[in-house]
Parts: structure tokens; C-alpha cells; sequence
């Protein structure tokens, strides 16, 4: 990997270059503060970065800010984002997060750990360019319906839609809020209807299309409180909200259904959609560590799969009925 330092503490980016060089099979390039960082990354109009190490704390622009602008080029759009700071507050991670950050590793750190989160961004990049490959290639072919490739578990990166982080970061943040306070928030899940069904008549492009259209519908409708949201793969969008907000799920899901019925979504052959969302329970995270809290993501996640599964059960239940009346 090809890797991008950024750091207003020259010891520690000495430190940094001489892991990478000790690690191996690894380039590091450094950057002193975030303008010099965005100079790099103009001048190599390629995006030849693999991954990029942010410290948060730096002089006139933060780790923080040069996150959001590193997500607006969309050569980087979903290049790991690792910070390393020694910011540990809530309010830094939160925002970390929310600007696009995929980890955070608090200094001092160990080289164990490093070592073992960049084995994992490796990976990370590898899953993500094939998962890319499949869904653009066969946009650029136009793939008729019924040829999806793309996995319905997979989770999908979503961009430019408000509070919305890819899976793999959600999981990260979770982890850091072990390290944290966790008081006030909570955890809550969507799930799409008949996702099956929508899956098996797309096209890779015309299902990645609407799993972003549902992600802006719902971060839309969420808007006025404070959240993060991630596709967890199956139809499933889980999020976690803050400061307090436990909400209604009934009326929330009525909420988000009411604001996709007002939305024409089509697909290529100009029909229109019709999808809809069943909620689980939200669960709060209050006074949870460790693997409870990861326990609760999937208990939200499992729970809003089910109001689905049910939604349809009584659906065709009804129809039945119907028809031997």
C-alpha cells in the first residue's frame, strides 16, 4: 500500500516511517499539515494513495476537516481514513465518524495494534475493488434484470448522502464507544421489504442505485438529530442515534414509508418502485461495553429483519384468506 501520513508532530512521523519500513511491502509519504496533505493529492491527479493516516489535532485545519476533504475528490471516496490522535473525547470520534473516518487509534498506540489495523485496511481495499469492478462493469455493459452480481449480505459503500458511513466504520465506531461514555445513545435498524425481490430483478447498478436512494430518504427523515447510519447489507440500514433521542419506531417508520411514497423512484425500464421499510426495536447502549454493545447492534439489525419477514408473512396470509373467502 501506497500510504499518506499527515502529522504536525515530526516525531511521531518519524515513528510512523520507520514502522512502515520495519513492517514492509508499504510506502509512506508525509505531510506536515492538511494543506500540504491536499498539495500532494492535487499533484497526483491519479490518487495513487492506497490509505491515509490523520492525525486530528493540527494548526488551521484539523484532522477532522481534512477527513471531509479528502471524500469530497472522488478518487478517495473510499479510501480507508485511518486517524491517529490523542484526541479521545466523544465529540472528536463522533465527528471523526461522521466526516468519513473508517478507524481510530488513540496515541500512544502500539505497533501490534497498527500493524494488525492496516492488515485489515489491506484487506478492506481488496474487497472494496472487487465489489466496485462488479457493480460498475456491469453498469458499463448494461446488465439486464435478473443478472445481479452483486451479493444481497454484501454491505454497499454509500457516498454524499448526510451521516451515512460504510459498514466497516460503523463496527469501528461501535467499538470506540467501549472505550467511551455511552450515555444517551441508542441503537435502532431498518429493513427494506421484499429486498429479495428487488435484488433478483436488478441489474448491480440499478440495485446499488436504489439501496442509495433509501439511505437518503432515511438520513433525510432522521435530519434534526444526531446519528450515524450504515447499510449492514440484506436491506438493512442500521443507525445509532445521540444526546438522548430514543425515538418511536411506529411512527418513525410511518415517517420514512410516507416520505418514499412521495418519492418517484424508477428502475431502467421506467417503472416505477414502490419500496417500503419495517423497523425493530431500538435498544439502548446505555451502560453497555465491550461485546454487549456489539450484541445490541445485532439485536437491532436481527429484529428489524423479522418486522419485515412478518410484514410480508401477513401480507401473503392475508391475500390467502382472500382468496378462499
Amino acid at each position: 500500500m501506497r500510504i499518506l501520513a499527515v502529522d504536525d508532530d515530526l516525531i511521531i512521523l518519524e515513528l510512523l516511517t520507520q514502522f512502515v519500513q520495519a513492517v514492509g511491502d508499504h510506502e509512506l509519504v508525509t505531510a506536515e499539515s492538511g494543506s500540504e496533505a491536499l498539495d500532494l493529492l492535487r499533484a497526483e491527479a491519479k490518487g495513487t494513495f492506497d490509505c491515509f493516516m490523520l492525525d486530528i489535532q493540527m494548526p488551521n485545519m484539523d484532522g477532522i476537516e481534512l477527513t471531509r476533504r479528502i471524500r469530497m475528490m472522488s478518487r478517495y471516496a473510499e479510501t480507508p481514513v485511518l486517524m491517529l490522535t490523542a484526541m479521545a473525547d466523544k465529540r472528536y470520534i463522533d465527528g471523526a465518524f461522521a466526516a468519513g473516518a473508517t478507524d481510530y487509534v488513540t496515541k500512544p498506540f502500539e505497533v501490534a495494534e497498527l500493524k494488525a489495523r492496516l492488515g485489515l485496511v489491506a484487506g478492506m481495499i481488496e474487497g472494496r475493488r472487487a465489489r466496485t469492478r462488479k457493480i460498475f462493469a456491469a453498469s458499463a455493459v448494461g446488465a439486464q434484470s435478473g443478472s445481479a452480481t452483486i451479493e444481497l449480505h454484501e454491505p454497499i459503500s454509500i457516498h454524499d448522502v448526510d451521516n451515512v458511513i460504510e459498514y466497516v466504520a460503523m463496527e469501528n465506531y461501535v467499538q470506540q464507544l467501549t472505550r467511551s461514555s455511552l450515555f444517551g445513545s441508542s441503537t435502532f435498524a431498518f429493513t427494506m421489504r421484499e429486498i429479495e425481490q428487488y435484488h433478483a430483478a436488478m441489474s448491480p447498478f440499478e440495485f446499488y442505485s436504489l439501496i442509495s436512494d433509501m439511505a437518503e430518504i432515511i438520513s433525510d427523515t432522521l435530519q434534526g438529530h444526531q446519528f450515524l447510519m450504515s447499510y449492514a447489507g440484506s436491506g438493512t440500514f442500521v443507525c445509532i442515534t445521540e444526546s438522548g433521542w430514543r425515538p418511536d419506531m411506529g411512527r418513525l417508520v410511518d415517517a420514512v414509508n410516507l416520505s418514499l411514497a412521495r418519492t418517484e423512484l424508477y428502475n431502467n425500464a421506467g417503472e416505477r418502485l414502490h419500496p417500503r421499510v419495517s423497523g425493530g426495536d431500538v435498544v439502548r447502549l446505555i451502560w453497555k461495553s465491550g461485546a454487549a454493545v456489539m450484541d445490541a447492534l445485532a439485536t437491532a439489525h436481527a429484529t428489524a429483519e423479522a418486522a419485515s419477514a412478518a410484514h410480508g408473512k401477513s401480507q401473503t396470509d392475508y391475500w390467502n384468506m382472500g382468496q378462499i373467502a
